[in-house]
């Protein structure tokens, strides 16, 4: 029963949070909900004994992701007029994408997936059970193709978020060996010819 009760106590938390990531039009307030998010996801993994998920979130996705998202927003000037410009007129079709969604969790994760025969309860286990060793197992054996599927699309993302914060346009003051290996006397040296100037003595005048 006090398990319930913890459970439906966060998921309404989430629930919350969730909602105002959305409909914050602050950036730094949309930021800091997503962080309460992330403390209510955790602690639903750990009711569900998952407590390697929970803290990996607490420590990757509070400690540093989200710490990472706020100092670039309140570094940036961005301006909250033109955000505010857009949410009424995308309003009607995240509505639409809300509802959608809301109903697809709702055919997987309902109650009748959960009452029907199929559902088995969360079995017991040993006190020195280990769920990070369960869940490495787990992970680098059945679903082996799935984590290196993952990695190549993160790799791929990381290449494309560098190549898309270079600046073409930038000054750059570094060498190329290539040019430095192919360099000619002509392009390092410039010989100019001058004529001589005349030395002129300047004569003292007379008393």
């Amino acid at each position: 029963m006090i398990e319930q009760i913890v459970f439906y106590f966060f998921g309404g938390i989430l629930l919350l949070s969730a909602a105002m990531v959305v409909s914050m039009r602050n950036p730094i307030h949309a930021a800091l909900s997503l962080v309460l998010s992330f403390f209510a996801s955790a602690a639903i993994w750990l009711l569900l004994q998952a407590e390697f998920l929970a803290i990996a979130l607490i420590l990757v996705y509070v400690g540093a992701v989200m710490v990472l998202f706020l100092f670039i927003v309140m570094m940036l000037d961005i301006n909250l007029v033109a955000l505010r410009a857009g949410f009424a007129r995308f309003l009607p079709a995240g509505i639409t994408i809300a509802v959608l969604l809301v109903a697809s969790m709702g055919l997987v994760v309902g109650a009748d997936y959960f009452a029907s025969d199929t559902y088995m309860a969360m079995p017991t286990v040993a006190a020195e059970y280990s769920n990070t060793k369960a869940l490495g197992l787990t992970l680098y054996t059945e679903y082996l193709y799935q984590f290196e599927i993952a990695g190549a699309i993160l790799l791929v993302a990381i290449i494309a978020a560098i190549s898309l914060s270079i600046n073409k346009t930038k000054i750059n003051k570094t060498k190329n060996p290539e040019d430095q290996v192919f360099v000619k006397k002509q392009d390092r040296l410039r010989i100019i010819k001058m004529q001589p100037e005349s030395s002129t003595r300047h004569k003292e005048p007379k008393a």
